[in-house]
């Protein structure tokens, strides 16, 4: 295992490059996608959701963090890959991405892993095309593709000409 001091390096601006990313897992609809730790706020078991009337599909609602109210994002619908959640205690990750906080609605949230940028593959042709748009990249696991997912993309949801989060 790498130590803290030979994973940090410096480009030529000056700033870090990591040798190694981190990412939390999530399954939804039996796929395995991560998404970089660091956007990710809070994971919460079934939370209670408010339905927003009129809003896109792939809003599950609104609830309530702390007080804030979130926009809760059906992760299954927003990726196209349909159903309903086989989980009964379906898990919501928080995470931000524009000043704003989002709920992503989940299967399963597995572990943290921390994998090296020399195993990141670029996006295969055989991955699913609605989960193209959102999937960054892609790490071979012991035979199960872990696609990343860009939180950006994930939480700019359109009603209207509106974005989600934006006034």
């Amino acid at each position: 295992m790498k130590s803290q001091a030979n994973v940090i390096e410096r480009d030529r601006s000056g700033k870090t490059v990591r040798e190694e990313d981190t990412f939390v897992t999530l399954t939804v609809a039996d796929m395995l996608c991560g998404i970089p730790v660091l956007s990710v706020q809070d994971v919460l078991i079934a939370p209670a959701i408010a339905k927003i009337p009129l809003a896109p599909g792939e809003i599950s609602g609104s609830l309530n963090l702390r007080g804030r109210i979130v926009t809760a994002i059906d992760l299954r619908r927003r990726i196209g890959l349909g159903g309903e959640a086989t989980n009964i205690k379906q898990t919501s990750i928080v995470v931000e991405s524009r000043g704003e906080f989002y709920s992503l609605m989940v299967d399963t949230v597995g572990d943290v892993l921390t994998l090296g940028k020399d195993k990141c593959e670029a996006l295969p042709s055989t991955l699913p095309a609605p989960l193209r748009t959102f999937a960054t990249s892609v790490y071979q696991l012991d035979g199960v593709l872990l696609s990343i997912l860009d939180v950006s993309a994930l939480t700019a949801i359109t009603a209207g000409s509106a974005t989600v989060g934006e006034a």
